[in-house]
């Protein structure tokens, strides 16, 4: 299990380019996208500098539902989310919960995990 329960993906892309194919990816699949915060963009709102930092919010809930139902406490860390972000030497990551992570933080049954794999895979594309 990764340290922390994070999952990190590099990408040759900017966040930007990261976050525009995450998102087509998510259309494609008819995953919801509940939400794309730019904490980068609200920090210039403030007169402060952020790297490119932007947090995408997405699910089905057709998939979250039942593993809520199984595992209630699980509603904290859903819907999924993807960290796109860059690091102090410009390299672009895309960090996400890992499923092994959530399934022991919430004992979420194993039948179930399948429900939110899917992150790693589309991380992974994204950064194709």
């Amino acid at each position: 299990m990764p340290e922390n329960g994070l999952e990190h993906i590099s990408s040759r892309s900017t966040v930007d380019e990261a976050v525009q194919r995450f998102q087509s990816l998510l259309t494609q699949r008819g995953i919801q996208i509940f939400a794309l915060i730019d904490h980068s963009g609200e920090a210039a709102k403030v007169g402060m500098t952020m790297r490119p930092t932007k947090l995408l919010i997405f699910g089905n809930p057709k998939g979250g539902t039942p593993l809520m139902i199984a595992a209630p406490t699980l509603a904290i860390d859903l819907p999924l989310k993807a960290l796109i972000w860059e690091d102090e030497k410009g390299k672009v990551w895309i960090s996400y919960n890992s499923p092994e992570y959530l399934q022991k933080r919430h004992s979420i049954p194993e039948d179930l995990v399948k429900n939110i794999a899917v992150v790693g895979a589309l991380a992974a594309k994204a950064v194709e």
